[in-house]
């Protein structure tokens, strides 16, 4: 297992770091029997290949020694293995959701950066330092920067698309946690759907008599629906909250402002906030997904929807308030407030928004402290991203909206 690996001139690829002669070695730390050992690989392949969910040039050449280890029953943590595969494929998943990867659009866009990334400076190069990529980059147009980003993201998507029909062999796993991972990776190949979506609904009809096997089951709807089909309606009325969950956002994502009215209403329970669950989109934050599928509605569930966020905006906080608040936001300022603009002078909606998060002192926190991506997401829309200043501004004390 893993003989290939020393047939490629680590040290000649690039990672966050550099040079990724050490991106071996850490590979074959993770089918150590050792748990230290393995834990201590993939915190280093997660702060070096898939940096901060950003994906260089030695990950893409990572990815077929990792699915080597995935397709192996005896390597420990398969699930984790899959976890990272799909960071390496797109990132994180709140760039994309409620939608799947946008690979043609990502294709357009990477057309030429082979070019780009082939003129770049290589570790080889006597004048080669730690900041010679970067400058490179930062000398580029806006285009080709565009061009050099794509084609390496790219790279690493086609090469991890490579282990689709591994993952849909593991929809069958005997370890639900596996399903769930496959499951969810499956989701952003689009190009796939027509095999993958027969095997996501053969999963999603396994034995369910564990509460993880309905969390696999409900991963393959979810996926299924990001690929495109609806599932049957009766899924909606089933007797586990989350499958009831799972059917509606997929039920709405391919029908949007068609919906039926119990695919909305299950989502309305959900987005106003409920507990964070081990499904892996948006990291577990269920309410969150079915907020943002619901943004998408903007027919005649318009008015229930901004309804649901204004009660659970008071309920949430850290990343799920990010995700509540943002949505909220984009629906009532469809522009900045501009300069000097008075409360009363606001639209009926932004007044009632801005009025909740004022009142709502957990939506700004991240754990004991203030949260500063609340306050930078609030300063987008030409609001104080202090509380206090908002309450002022709400309570008449202050004439504009910005700090």
């Amino acid at each position: 297992m893993l003989e290939r690996l020393d047939d490629i001139d680590w040290a000649l690829l690039t990672h966050a770091y550099g040079p990724a002669d050490d991106v071996p070695g850490q590979i074959r730390d993770l089918a150590r029997a050792d748990d230290d050992v393995r834990i201590g690989a993939y915190q280093q392949l997660y702060a070096s290949i898939v940096h901060q969910g950003s994906r260089y040039e030695a990950t893409a050449y990572a990815a077929p020694f990792l699915l080597e280890l995935l397709a192996d029953e005896d390597v420990p943590d398969r699930p984790v293995l899959v976890e990272m595969l799909a960071v390496m494929a797109i990132g994180g998943d709140e760039a994309w959701l409620p939608g799947t990867f946008p690979v043609a659009l990502m294709r357009e866009q990477a057309h030429g950066g082979d070019a780009v990334r082939a003129a770049a400076p290589r570790p080889d190069h006597p004048d080669y330092d730690d900041e010679s990529e970067y400058r490179y980059v930062e000398a580029l147009s806006d285009e080709d920067q565009q061009r050099y980003y794509r084609h390496i993201e790219l790279a690493v998507y086609d090469a991890v698309r490579a282990g689709v029909p591994l993952l849909r062999e593991l929809l069958r796993a005997p370890d639900p946690a596996l399903r769930i991972r496959a499951a969810y990776t499956l989701a952003w190949f689009p190009e796939d759907a027509a095999d993958s979506v027969p095997a996501l609904l053969a999963a999603a009809t396994d034995a369910q008599d564990t509460a993880e096997q309905v969390r696999a089951a409900a991963t393959a709807l979810v996926a299924a629906g990001l690929l495109g089909h609806r599932p049957p309606d009766h899924l909606l009325a089933a007797p586990e909250r989350v499958t009831r969950w799972a059917a509606a956002v997929a039920t709405a994502l391919v029908d949007g402002d068609d919906a039926p009215d119990a695919a909305v209403t299950e989502l309305l329970g959900w987005a106003s906030g409920a507990p964070r669950d081990q499904i892996p989109f948006l990291d577990g934050n269920l309410a969150g997904l079915a907020g943002l599928v619901l943004e998408r509605l903007t027919g005649r569930h318009a008015g229930k929807v901004f309804a649901a966020w204004l009660r659970g905006i008071p309920t949430v906080s850290g990343s799920d308030a990010l995700t509540m608040v943002a949505s909220a936001l984009r629906v009532a300022f469809p522009e900045p407030v501009p300069a000097g603009t008075a409360y009363g002078h606001l639209a009926e909606d932004q007044r009632r928004l801005l009025t909740v998060l004022a009142r709502s002192p957990r939506a700004w926190m991240l754990g004991e402290h203030r949260f500063g991506n609340f306050s930078l997401l609030m300063s987008d829309y030409g609001l104080s991203g202090s509380r206090e200043h908002l309450r002022a501004y709400v309570n008449g004390e202050v004439r504009s909206a910005r700090t």
